[in-house]
């Protein structure tokens, strides 16, 4: 099922120590861990699915290198648009700038937008576009 544009859509924070945050939170909020490309074997991965009572993932952890360099270390909101280049291009015309990306290609592209007031989300494209 592709959601809808405007919807929140997925919940990650990007840190130098991924392993470690993944633990704080665990502990904290009480989630579980799974690495990112599965299985309960978690502690060869550097970026992790933290999951609900019932192992739906519900937000990611992940290492701030490579790829991932250029995100903000802050929990960062992916909202689903059905046009991410047009959307990046009007975020620009009212006064946002982009943080990082865009990123990737066809659905699940996205790129870091930082609005007027400040404030940092990411956008990604879902259908169409």
């Amino acid at each position: 099922m592709t959601p809808r544009p405007g919807t929140i859509i997925g919940l990650d924070l990007t840190v130098p120590e991924a392993a470690r945050l993944r633990d704080f939170y665990a502990d904290v909020v009480g989630w579980g861990v799974q690495g990112l490309h599965g299985g309960a074997d978690y502690d060869d991965h550097d970026d992790y699915f933290m999951t609900g009572p019932d192992g739906t993932p519900v937000a990611g952890v992940c290492r701030r290198e490579g790829e991932n360099a250029d995100l903000p270390g802050q929990w960062l909101v992916y909202i689903a648009v059905d046009d991410l280049a047009a959307r990046v291009e009007k975020c620009v015309a009212l006064g946002g700038a982009v943080v990082a990306g865009p990123k990737g290609e066809g659905p699940g592209a996205y790129c870091v937008i930082r609005d007027p007031a400040g404030a940092v989300l990411a956008l990604m494209q879902h259908s169409g576009g």
